[in-house]
């Protein structure tokens, strides 16, 4: 028996007792998941509580920190700035970010950061664009100086040091080197947080006013946002970084006075966003719909296109698939997608359940968001359990398996 909504009810049926198994098992407190295929109605589920001790039940409209499954949303404002022709992928960046004028690359990864040779080239827009600009989060090159500096410098969120405001973010960045040649090597987040300054710096917005006005209303994405406001911070859960050697729960982050109850020094395109199962799902069905949402254009199909198809070349595809396979066991698998478009990945080999095409990304704190334009699907996965254990990346894979199987 299949459903009004493109999905059968025996397939939903089952997805509902994959995610329940999982909140029954204590390991996910709770979950919600929003599955979308075409012009049918969302079919949602919520789970458990907030709190892994219990309390208030998840719902609908519960706000989850959406971590690096920002990247794939918070690209749409530069895409914007490219259908307007204000920015050109092949212009140089420095014009606008003096900052990365004149770079020094490090002559090895493991090298003293004044060890270096000079940039054979500037860096492009489409090298932040592409996450290929030569400076990036390897977690498979802790310990070596260039790494220490990022984590010193407060570049990357979640360390030891906070990001500071932009300019000074930018003043920062400019006083290291870049660990690769400009487009030789994709590498992941300091890009996409770097496309915000660049977003801010073109338009004279700050990159939040930006996409609220571009993307956010246009959209009807109410609850999008880089902070929670103190009257809804009540639907926002604690997030939890279990305990790696006995799961254990522990707070990472509170709801009220923590991390998102208040706007930040920088707002970050890599992971900094909040927002919900239903604005999620109104973005990425305006990406299958071609750029258009209820009539109004948003973004140009080629544009869309673009943005959702691989980007990377083969030398440069190779090494992010050899990063991907040689990690797997520190990431639980994730990241297996093989291309990268802007800001999001881009299955280019049947490697699981979704075929070739689908596109989007997944977060730290435990969310997952993808469209599939073979299918016409949407899915969108939200918990509040840290990637320090591996009990939210089994979830997602179990909740893609499943929805693929309910079509």
């Amino acid at each position: 028996m299949s459903t009004s909504n493109g999905f059968t009810e025996a397939g939903l049926r089952r997805l509902h007792d994959v995610l329940a198994r999982h909140v029954d098992s204590g390991k996910i407190p709770g979950v919600v998941a929003l599955v979308s295929r075409g012009d049918g109605e969302p079919h949602v589920e919520t789970l458990g509580t907030m709190r892994h001790d219990g309390g208030a039940p998840m719902r609908r409209d519960t706000i989850f920190r959406m971590a690096s499954t920002s990247k794939p949303v918070s690209i749409a404002a530069a895409m914007v700035l490219l259908d307007e022709c204000r920015i050109r992928l092949d212009d140089l960046v420095e014009q606008w970010l003096p900052e990365l004028a004149n770079r020094q690359v490090l002559k090895r990864i493991d090298s003293a950061v004044d060890d270096t040779v000079p940039a054979k080239r500037p860096i492009t827009v489409r090298d932040v664009l592409t996450s290929t600009f030569g400076l990036g989060m390897d977690m498979t090159m802790i310990g070596t100086p260039i790494m220490a500096a990022l984590f010193e410098q407060g570049i990357t969120p979640n360390g030891p040091v906070p990001m500071p405001e932009q300019d000074e973010w930018m003043r920062r960045l400019g006083t290291l080197p870049l660990m690769y040649q400009p487009g030789e090597r994709w590498q992941y987040q300091i890009s996409s947080d770097l496309i915000g300054v660049l977003v801010s710096r073109v338009t004279g917005q700050s990159f939040d006013e930006f996409l609220r006005e571009r993307i956010f209303a246009p959209l009807g994405m109410k609850d999008t946002g880089f902070w929670v406001p103190g009257d809804q911070i009540d639907r926002l859960p604690p997030l939890y970084a279990p305990d790696p050697a006995t799961g254990e729960f522990q707070v990472w982050d509170e709801a009220e006075g923590g991390r998102h109850s208040a706007p930040p020094a920088f707002q970050g395109g890599g992971g900094g966003l909040n927002s919900t199962a239903d604005d999620y799902n109104a973005y990425f069905r305006m990406l299958l719909n071609h750029g258009v949402h209820n009539g109004e254009r948003i973004l140009s199909k080629p544009a869309v296109e673009l943005m959702t198809s691989n980007s990377l070349t083969p030398e440069v595809l190779a090494s992010r698939e050899a990063l991907a396979r040689d990690n797997v066991h520190i990431s639980f698998g994730q990241g297996q997608q093989g291309g990268w478009g802007f800001g999001m990945a881009v299955r280019t080999y049947r490697g699981d359940y979704a075929p070739i095409g689908q596109f989007g990304w997944d977060g730290g704190a435990g969310t997952s968001t993808y469209a599939d334009p073979v299918n016409g699907i949407v899915g969108v996965l939200l918990t509040q359990v840290g990637m320090t254990v591996p009990s939210s990346v089994h979830l997602m894979n179990d909740f893609w398996t499943t929805l693929y199987q309910a079509i």
